[in-house]
């Protein structure tokens, strides 16, 4: 048998599966004077991301023993399964079509899966709500999920908002392996790890917590540039630029960009309007710098040529281990605290968004209240 296996769909998710690793690997070697040789496989789910060069510098990095790229289709790319999504007025009637549409996908996802999952001892899965998630339900192998982003669920709790009526029930028969519901209710799901069960409304039984923040607590300097190398793949110009943000000689605000409303140009205005409110201490104009998400469509370069954006293909966090040095740093939805290279976060929120699109459309978005951390 294979060891373990890290499912990931964002660079960020990438990240924490290097975290769990290096933790692993650390506490065997602990007592026994040498270094482990990698044991774990890395998939890149290349549904939803670009990673870019990513398999190659993670091939490379010594914390993987192998990496491959999986070619997961979302439901929308199968037509058949489209008839199964409609409402039909009749809550057994859409229940039947749920267990259709739940076995169904799993099944025309098989051609697309790159190993056998039956392998490995440990299966880690982020976003399982993707078909991944369907898939591995449909073949009846067990897995363990880890939560897509740093404490999302106390902003989105997806298993909830995605199965609005009827939740109880829902549940209980995705328990039964009868349909699929993410973040731990599906019956092969053996846990669903998250960073802080504290702050969730709704935590349940196969909720497992580990901190991030301990995890990387736990990263020697060793561990710090292989990181950096594996995610950078021009450090030297990175440096490049926050060494001129330093020599600016003005306040630096770093911004978080991410992939808000589907009109560019609005999403153009949020940002212009955020740097307006947000690039100024203490009555002094701020050299802004701007990390796009890697998902963000917007060309930031040709939006705001008049300020430093960095590349997107990094997770945020890397920024710590690059002695990057911000005096704010401003985001919508981005939990911004696992940046610790800024003096000042800001976290805008709902009452921010409520200004560029109804409000409606991030009702489903909870504890999202403007906040300003020092």
């Amino acid at each position: 048998m294979k060891k373990r296996i890290y499912v990931c769909h964002t660079f960020y998710h990438v990240y924490v599966a290097c975290l769990k690793e290096l933790a692993l690997l650390r506490r065997k070697e602990a007592g026994s004077g040498k270094i482990n040789k990698p044991e774990a496989t890395l998939v890149l789910s290349k549904m939803s991301n670009n990673f870019a060069g990513l398999k190659e510098r993670a091939a490379g990095s010594g914390i993987f023993e192998e990496v491959v790229e999986f070619d997961e289709k979302d439901f929308t790319c199968f037509p058949e399964l489209m008839p199964l999504k409609e409402n039909t007025g009749s809550l057994f009637r859409n229940m039947l079509n749920r267990m259709k549409f739940c076995r169904r996908l799993g099944e025309l996802e098989e051609p697309f899966v790159p190993v056998d999952f039956k392998e490995y001892e440990d299966i880690y899965v982020f976003c399982d709500s993707d078909p991944i998630g369907y898939y591995l339900s449909y073949k009846k192998i067990r897995y363990h999920a880890v939560e897509d982003g740093l404490n999302c669920i106390r902003y989105r709790d997806t298993a909830r908002e995605d199965n609005k009526g009827h939740f109880g029930l829902k549940a209980r028969m995705a328990a039964l392996g009868l349909i699929f519901i993410q973040n731990g209710y599906g019956k092969y799901c053996i846990d669903m790890e998250v960073n802080d069960l504290s702050q969730l409304d709704h935590p349940m039984p196969k909720m497992i917590e580990q901190s991030r923040e301990e995890l990387v607590q736990e990263l020697t300097e060793e561990d710090k540039e292989r990181l950096t190398k594996m995610f950078i793949a021009n450090r030297g110009e990175l440096e490049k630029r926050l060494s001129q943000a330093a020599a600016s000689g003005k306040p630096v605000v770093l911004i978080l960009s991410e992939p808000l409303c589907k009109d560019l140009s609005v999403r153009r205005r949020l940002f212009e309007d955020m740097i307006a409110e947000y690039g100024t201490m203490e009555g002094k104009k701020a050299q802004i710098v701007i990390k796009p998400h890697p998902r963000d469509l917007l060309d930031y370069e040709e939006a705001f040529p008049e300020h430093l954006v960095l590349d997107s293909h990094f997770p945020m966090e890397i920024l710590n281990f690059v002695g990057a040095e911000f005096d704010r740093v401003v985001t919508v939805y981005t939990v911004p605290s696992s940046i610790h290279c800024a003096k000042e976060k800001v976290y805008l929120g709902n009452a921010f968004m409520d200004k560029y699109e109804d409000p409606s459309v991030h009702s489903g978005v909870t504890n999202a209240v403007h906040s300003v951390t020092k």
